[in-house]
């Protein structure tokens, strides 16, 4: 049997903490939400905004943020981005209208950035091939922690002191993390201690040649491939449904369930919890259907398009009021996405034709899903004012909108396999030229 350092499940914890991080701290302004409104006089329309802020940033700093750790590596680029969204979630303390906080969000959206394509870099490095969905589910299980506990959590600091609290104590948690990273921290090559035949182990199973030039392979010629279009497209009908959580599932729970703070952080962080089984699920039900010899593709896409069609049962939730069945119907969605999301982070290293462009298409694709949160900060607020407070036309585009995510995946998607550098005919989409692709083999 092929064994691997065991320190390699240290730094997935690392990677699953900072994602939880990560999440506390974009959730907490949606749970402080209908206190910052009765301070500061912010009616829904401009809350909404406030919301969206975050992902403007966030969503156009992916691909840069995914370049800048494929070059400085995961230890130094994690480190700055963790340090500088804790910077700028202290700072929304101090906010006092809609431009401050909407300053202090697009701020915290630029650090948070580099968490995610951070964090695949880290699953190349130390997991082999046939073990990174199970890593990606581990790290990606970190927003479902992070949601959950961000909902007893924040309540519990607002109600003791104020919505002003919950932002300095939560900023807090990351300057802990960056100090443990940056001691514990490093490639499996560079640390010292462990065993070289399992480090050789490591680096065979990242299913790279060694030889492989980044150079060859330009950035911008990433788009031309049909597989990652695909991929933007299925991850932005995902975060399109998961970003209704981050956003407007307090408020909803709030003004259209009657919930109070305590039950927001007990029964409201249900769907959440769900959330945590099912991405280590995804990940590990990937990995095992490969390890029993079905193909990598068919693998990692049957865990893809099926956690989407699941995801669409949110739209069932616009036809009762029993909240018992709400309740049921997002813990399945909710469930649905983080098993989904667990192999949308695993493609990356799958699909990356050198391994210099790992986080670059993690980057790539989180830019595409991450456009996701500013439509459904913005549309939900709209309805929302539109509507008299009704979320039916938000719900009902939600389950509309998985269904589209699972034939992206389905259709759009191509094999999965290291992407074949391309020289010639390069308006081509992959696939339409095997004659010529097989002579860059």
């Amino acid at each position: 049997m092929t064994r691997y350092p065991r320190m390699r499940w240290i730094m997935i914890t690392f990677c699953f903490l900072a994602v939880a991080i990560s999440y506390i701290d974009r959730i907490n302004l949606a749970i402080a939400a209908p206190h910052i409104k009765q301070d500061l006089g912010i009616d829904d329309a401009s809350m909404g905004l406030i919301l969206g802020a975050f992902f403007w940033t966030y969503a156009l700093m992916q691909i840069p943020a995914g370049r800048m750790l494929d070059k400085l590596g995961a230890r130094v680029g994690l480190a700055f981005a963790v340090g500088w969204w804790s910077l700028f979630t202290i700072f929304t303390a101090a906010g006092r209208g809609v431009a401050s906080l909407f300053g202090a969000r697009l701020l915290l959206g630029l650090g948070e950035a580099g968490c995610n394509p951070g964090c695949v870099k880290v699953v190349y490095s130390w997991f082999p091939k046939h073990q990174r969905a199970t890593a990606s589910g581990l790290f990606d299980a970190g927003p479902r922690a992070g949601t959950a506990l961000a909902l007893p959590l924040v309540a519990w600091l607002i109600s003791t002191w104020n919505w002003e609290a919950s932002f300095i104590v939560t900023g807090l948690l990351g300057i802990v993390w960056v100090a443990m990273w940056l001691l514990i921290y490093r490639e499996p090559e560079d640390y010292k201690g462990l065993d070289a035949q399992q480090v050789a182990n490591l680096v065979e199973g990242r299913g790279h040649r060694p030889d492989v030039n980044q150079a060859k392979v330009p950035w911008l010629s990433l788009f031309r491939y049909r597989t990652i279009w695909g991929m933007m497209l299925g991850f932005f009908c995902l975060n399109f449904v998961n970003y209704f959580f981050i956003t407007w599932f307090p408020t909803y729970l709030t003004t259209t369930q009657g919930f109070s703070l305590k039950e927001l952080g007990t029964l409201g962080a249900i769907p959440a919890l769900m959330g945590i089984p099912g991405s280590i699920l995804g990940g590990i039900v990937s990995d095992w259907l490969y390890r029993k010899g079905f193909s990598l593709t068919t693998a990692r896409k049957s865990c893809l398009v099926g956690g989407m069609l699941c995801s669409s049962v949110i739209a069932l939730a616009v036809f009762t009021s029993n909240m018992t069945i709400i309740l049921t119907l997002f813990s399945i969605t909710y469930a649905s996405l983080a098993f989904t999301a667990a192999n949308i982070w695993t493609i990356p290293a799958d699909i990356a034709p050198t391994p210099g462009h790992v986080a670059t298409i993690g980057g790539i694709q989180n830019f595409a899903s991450n456009i996701a949160g500013i439509v459904t900060a913005s549309f939900t607020g709209l309805m929302l004012a539109f509507n008299a407070g009704s979320f039916a036309i938000p719900l009902a585009a939600a389950g509309g909108v998985c269904l589209v995510g699972a034939l992206s995946f389905l259709f759009i998607v191509g094999k999965i396999e290291p992407l074949q550098p391309r020289r010639v005919l390069p308006q081509r989409w992959e696939g339409e030229e095997p004659e010529a692709m097989a002579s860059l083999k």
